[in-house]
């Protein structure tokens, strides 16, 4: 357990969506937003302490994971990773998003984390986020002059940094209910099973028989935010998943990421399986269907 004492902040506790929004409106940057707390409160262990902390535990109508075959899959932003698995919809239809979930830190973690909150920390390495960017989806903000949708395609903007503007409320992320043909997968590597990824990968694939139609491709721990391999998708597009395919797509990833050295592996490592790790998705992604 940490002996790091927590320095002083204000805790405002809205209690609904639209005195959060009010509050984020009136102190904009001063305020850090907290759902689940597991990033925002080993932040404040170990650098610089927002002056005000928001808290939305008291906020009602926020906590659900709701699908619909016709209009997708709704996730409020106090939804954790643990309601995710807790939804046969989700295993069946968003089948990267199960296996990212599942493979999620701890027990007492994902009973504790939100899936909003995991693409708000805007890290290189979550495993939501490599699966939500492979998926597709809108994050939709509620500010003081309304809401908006943002596509997931946009959303990340660097190391840390959203789309979300100072005086908005992430408070739903919608995904797209699944098309015909379509199947996915997630993959990851890690020191040990409960560490941050090393590397990762997520697929979508839109297939008829053996050709793929349509392709979502994303990576995560190669560059300062995940990232889309969109030169690597047009070697799929339109072709049969034969093993020269899939040897040329391999062969491909390595000339759109740019990994760094850290403390969990080195940029030739990533470099290296990164190809390897992104066939394997689509092998397991085809035998899944």
């Amino acid at each position: 357990m940490s002996s790091r004492i927590l320095p002083d902040f204000d805790l405002l506790l809205p209690q609904s969506v639209a005195e959060a929004v009010e509050l984020l409106s009136t102190h904009r940057d001063r305020i850090t937003v907290m759902a689940g707390g597991t990033d925002v409160m080993v932040a404040m262990k170990f650098a610089q302490s927002p002056a005000q902390l928001m808290s939305l535990e008291n906020v009602p109508g926020l906590a659900y994971v709701l699908f619909d075959p016709e209009k997708g899959l709704r996730i409020g932003a106090k939804a954790t990773v643990a309601d995710l698995l807790a939804q046969a919809e989700v295993k069946r239809h968003y089948r990267a998003l199960w296996h990212a979930a599942q493979t999620f830190a701890t027990g007492q973690v994902r009973n504790t984390a939100t899936v909003l909150g995991n693409l708000l920390r805007a890290s290189p390495a979550g495993d939501c986020s490599c699966a939500i960017y492979a998926i597709g989806g809108v994050v939709v903000l509620q500010g003081s002059s309304g809401r908006r949708e943002v596509d997931i395609d946009d959303f990340w903007l660097s190391y840390g940094v959203t789309a979300r503007r100072p005086d908005e409320l992430a408070v739903e992320l919608i995904l797209p209910p699944p098309a015909a043909g379509s199947r996915s997968a997630f993959k990851r590597m890690t020191r040990v099973s409960e560490d941050l990824a090393k590397l990762n990968v997520a697929v979508r694939l839109e297939m008829s028989g053996n050709t793929c139609i349509d392709a979502r491709l994303a990576m995560g721990c190669v560059a300062p935010t995940p990232l889309r391999l969109t030169r690597t998708e047009t070697l799929l597009k339109g072709r049969e998943l034969t093993a020269e395919v899939l040897q040329r797509v391999a062969a491909s990833v390595q000339w759109e990421i740019s990994p760094i050295d850290d403390k969990r592996s080195t940029a030739e490592y990533r470099k290296q399986v990164s190809g390897v790790l992104l066939k394997r998705a689509i092998q397991e992604a085809c035998g899944a269907a």
